[in-house]
């Protein structure tokens, strides 16, 4: 695939996301949904045709056997780029629909959490998986925290880059906020919160970027080895299911939780009922004692 072809679609397919509003990560997964079809294909795309993209949807689905999940985003870039850039309309991208997984999420307990964290070996990736879970965040949210972000007198963290570009507000904890400082304090970086500290590890006073997923990703799997724990399905986001269900099991409203997700839905949220037993086991005595008297 020569450098010009990739060069051509790329940016057309760039600028229109842009237009139309979708967040970066949204940007680079339709774009690589394209980028896939092109290889597959050995084609210009505006050269595929309708069997042929009928035949490569088929081939993912029943031959590569992609996940549903994967399946929805090759088909929600690739209708993207034909119904938006190349201007077809096409039969095949109207009836293209991906099947809706209904997996609960792996959850750690409040004492596996705390466990795991025990095992990370530096003060930077503890720093970022603390504030994850402390702050349900996600992991691109945590990474591109900025000191801006930080609203000490009203101990709240401002999150500007949330998914579907939708900003909010999540309150701060008062040991998260002196954890930040203190990580804080031995890179003041200007800008970022969570600076890249490059090879030397000296690198984050003048860092212009964060620290790569990559690097808290592997902290957690060390971590979580390291602390014997085995749960399989245990990633960065999980730290955020974590959140959630330890907050509802404490007894905090499921729309305060909706709001610190920056759940649009309640029925997003509300998966976390059946993430926890909590209710089932006080529900008997809260029934029992709004029965007395009868």
């Amino acid at each position: 695939m020569k450098k010009a072809l990739h060069t051509h679609w790329y940016i057309r397919i760039t600028e229109a996301l842009q237009l139309n509003g979708k967040s970066e990560p949204t940007q680079r997964a339709y774009a690589r949904a394209v980028r896939m079809l092109i290889e597959f294909t050995g084609k210009e795309p505006e050269k595929i045709t309708e069997e042929e993209l009928k035949d490569y949807f088929l081939h993912r689905k029943n031959v590569d056997k992609w996940s549903p999940n994967t399946m929805r985003i090759c088909y929600s870039g690739i209708r993207f780029f034909y119904e938006h850039v190349i201007k077809r309309h096409w039969h095949i991208l109207g009836i293209l629909r991906a099947q809706v997984e209904h997996r609960l999420p792996a959850i750690l307990s409040r004492e596996e959490v705390f466990e795991i964290f025990k095992h990370v070996r530096t003060f930077h990736n503890y720093a970022y998986l603390a504030t994850v879970y402390s702050c349900g965040l996600r992991l691109h949210e945590a990474l591109n925290l900025q000191v801006s972000d930080i609203d000490g007198s009203r101990m709240m963290i401002h999150v500007h880059r949330g998914k579907g570009a939708k900003d909010r507000y999540v309150p701060l904890p008062d040991s998260t906020l002196k954890l930040l400082r203190k990580y804080w304090a031995t890179h003041r970086n200007s800008t970022f919160l969570f600076p890249a500290l490059g090879r030397n590890g000296k690198g984050g006073p003048t860092a212009k970027e964060p620290m790569a997923k990559s690097s808290v990703q592997g902290a957690l799997r060390r971590a979580m080895h390291q602390a014997g724990i085995r749960k399989n399905g245990v990633c960065i986001h999980s730290l955020r299911h974590c959140y959630a269900t330890h907050l509802l099991e404490a007894g905090v409203n499921l729309r305060v939780i909706q709001r610190n997700l920056g759940h649009s839905n309640l029925t997003s949220t509300m998966i976390y009922l059946h993430l926890t037993t909590k209710g089932n086991e006080d529900a008997k005595a809260l029934i029992n004692t709004v029965m007395e008297g009868l």
